[in-house]
């Protein structure tokens, strides 16, 4: 092993030196020759002899710099008769003993370093990082295990004879192809670990269901101008030869028809509408400028100019023009992608505002698409979406049960009577301050106050909000301009001509509020026994009554002495209301009998009386259309109108 040559050098070195090169006796020299000799011949057959002798010389000192470097014999060293040499080498070992006693008592000291010299040496033989020269060290061992005569050295002076040390040689030069396999001991391969089973993944709950979906099959007509498809009646005429804009008096829409389409609900924006079938699927047609319809609408057909107004009484016009130039893809009702909605959701309920929509889910999530627009244009539907082509989840919202629509602005009901409202707020309408910095915060749902009051209903007008509690009591806040929030306008703060915080509305204490609605100045609610309210501005016919019919204490005059706004709520006469609709400036109501009723600004025929003109007083809508229909449902968006009643010939299911 390369420390023990090294031993052997330093020897030879120090034996040599001590002679001087001087003397006649010439047994140190001899002696040093010997141990060379004795070294050479050793390192020729094997190490581990080397080791042995070199035990025995007092004299040499563990050294490691030397240690790979190999020492040749002299030409004449082989010559020597190796009786006579290993009889010098032991009597020059004997006359060392009797001349060096003092280096005697050092040699346990050396004797342990080149044992401990010896134990690291053979320690780090199986390290991987080993050199070529440690790799032969490896058969010596070998060697060892074979060898009987381990310490002869010490108990004889006569050397191993040579012709036994050749074959050892032989084996030794042999032995390097074997000896990958002593030194690369294979290590011991530790136990495999206990493969444990990767948890399955815990399947999500199913969230509880809260809200149970329509399952009665609808008729669905509509009226209005429609020259942005929100009729939902396509782009061409239909085998009847009739046209599909300017549809003064309601006409059954084909393209929802009950026995193949099966509408359960549906809900009126400012210039689209969205409808829910008994296959859970969602419908939507109009106007899609920022993505209201939630899917793409690629224009097809061509564009042509269209007439403006009319005056036709007759159940439906027609018009030697095929083609209205409406690109089909937003004047026909098709579907919403369901691929963006989670596997297995269920609609309970869409709502439309102007450019916005939502989809309630039966376990109580919200889905939504298009955007929200302020005073100075689009918001964005939240922080970081300007506009929603698709559904979006809103993940703010669990457990809600009710959803009320403005014209920018949205109110949720939850479980536990908690409401939550976001969108536009420049008029106060989301119960919370909101400044043009803070405005991205008013995209994301929060709840406002009456915390200690349990909600369980909520309703909207264009710009101001309601909400009804457990115990029949009725706040509102919001643009409150022409009274239309019924809050008494002497508690407006600053004369902002907007009410900022839920305030409970006195004067419908009296009345069991079932149902409220709002258009953008006015509102109207529907009492369980039946009664249709009326308040807010009344200059522009939204009151269904007329003005010299109105108790004058209940109308606010201005300057001019003319009547602006009912201060408080009026009952429309003759009407046994079941179902209340506004539009910005028109009203509707479905009256328990299934007859429907209309009031209002007509300009586009949204009253559906077949008029232009304005309507003063509240007028049933009636044309063979609708003639003996049970109507169960109306909306008015900006210039058209849509009723709903019962299809009786179809089975009541929901498909889902």
């Amino acid at each position: 092993m390369p420390p023990k040559k090294a031993a052997a050098v330093t020897a030879t070195k120090k034996s040599a030196a001590s002679t001087n090169g001087a003397s006649s006796n010439r047994k140190t020299p001899v002696s040093a020759t010997a141990t060379v000799v004795t070294k050479t011949t050793i390192t020729k057959t094997t190490k581990r002899k080397a080791s042995d002798l070199d035990d025995e010389d007092e004299e040499a000192p563990v050294s490691a710099p030397t240690a790979s470097k190999k020492i040749k014999p002299t030409p004449a060293e082989p010559a020597q008769n190796s009786k006579a040499v290993m009889k010098k080498v032991a009597s020059t070992v004997s006359s060392a003993k009797s001349k060096a006693p003092a280096k005697k008592a050092a040699a346990p000291e050396k004797a342990t370093a080149k044992r401990a010299s010896d134990s690291e040496s053979e320690q780090e033989e199986p390290a991987p990082k080993k050199t070529k020269a440690a790799a032969k060290a490896a058969p010596k061992k070998a060697a060892l295990k074979k060898a009987p005569v381990r310490a002869a050295p010490k108990k004889t002076t006569e050397p191993p004879v040579m012709s036994k040390v050749v074959p050892k040689k032989a084996a030794t030069e042999a032995a390097p192809k074997a000896a990958p396999k002593i030194a690369l001991v294979p290590k011991k391969t530790p136990a495999p670990k206990k493969v444990v089973a990767p948890k399955q993944p815990k399947a999500k709950k199913a969230l509880p269901v809260l809200n149970t979906p329509p399952t009665q099959v609808l008729d669905v007509f509509v009226f209005g101008e429609g020259s942005a498809g929100e009729l939902g009646l396509g782009s061409r005429k239909g085998a009847d030869g009739k046209k599909v804009i300017d549809v003064t008096r309601p006409r059954l829409n084909p393209f929802l028809a009950a026995e193949d389409v099966g509408v359960v609900q549906l809900s009126v924006g400012g210039m689209h509408s969205v409808a829910l079938t008994k296959n859970n699927t969602i419908l939507t047609w109009g106007v899609n400028d920022q993505g209201a319809l939630g899917r793409p609408t690629p224009q097809e057909g061509k564009m042509v100019e269209l007439p403006v107004g009319g005056n036709d009484d007759s159940d439906s016009d027609s018009d030697d023009d095929d083609d209205s130039g409406l690109n089909p893809n937003e004047a026909t009702p098709k579907a919403v992608d369901p691929s963006h909605f989670s596997e297995g959701t269920v609609f309970a309920s869409v709502h439309a505002g102007d450019s916005i929509s939502f989809a309630l889910t039966t376990t109580g999530l919200v889905y939504g698409w298009g955007t929200f627009r302020g005073n100075d244009g689009i918001l964005g539907f939240r922080d970081g979406i300007k506009t929603a082509y698709t559904p979006l989840l809103v993940p703010e919202l669990k457990d809600i049960t009710k959803i009320a629509v403005g014209t920018n602005h949205v109110l949720a009901l939850d479980k536990k009577g908690k409401v939550f409202t976001w969108g536009a707020g420049e008029q106060s309408q989301l119960a919370r301050r909101v400044v043009s910095r803070t405005a991205a915060g008013a995209l994301v749902p929060r709840e406002f106050g009456l915390k200690r009051k349990k909600i369980v209903y909520i309703g909207c007008g264009d710009y101001h909000s309601f909400v009804v509690d457990d115990k029949g009591d009725v706040y509102s806040w919001g643009l409150n301009s022409f009274g239309q929030t019924g809050v008494p306008k002497e508690e407006e703060e600053n004369d902002s001509n907007a009410i900022s915080v839920p305030t409970l509305v006195t004067s419908l204490a009296e009345y069991d509020i079932k149902q409220i609605v709002g258009g953008a100045h006015h509102s109207l609610a529907c009492t369980t026994d039946g009664k249709v309210l009326v308040w807010g501005r009344i200059d522009n016919c939204e009151s269904g009554i007329e003005l010299d019919d109105l108790p004058k204490d209940h109308i606010f005059f201005d300057e001019s002495e003319r009547p602006r706004y009912l201060i408080k709520p009026a009952v429309i006469p003759d009407i046994q209301g079941a179902y209340v609709a506004t539009g910005p400036d028109t009203g509707i109501a479905v009256a328990t009998d299934g007859k429907a009723f209309s009031w209002g600004f007509s300009s586009n025929y949204q009253t559906g009386q077949g008029t232009g003109e304005d309507i003063t007083e509240a007028t049933e809508i009636d044309n063979s259309a609708v003639r003996g229909k049970k109507l169960v449902w109306a909306g008015v968006g900006g210039q058209f109108g849509i009723l709903a009643g019962i299809h009786e010939d179809t089975p009541t299911v929901n498909g889902a």
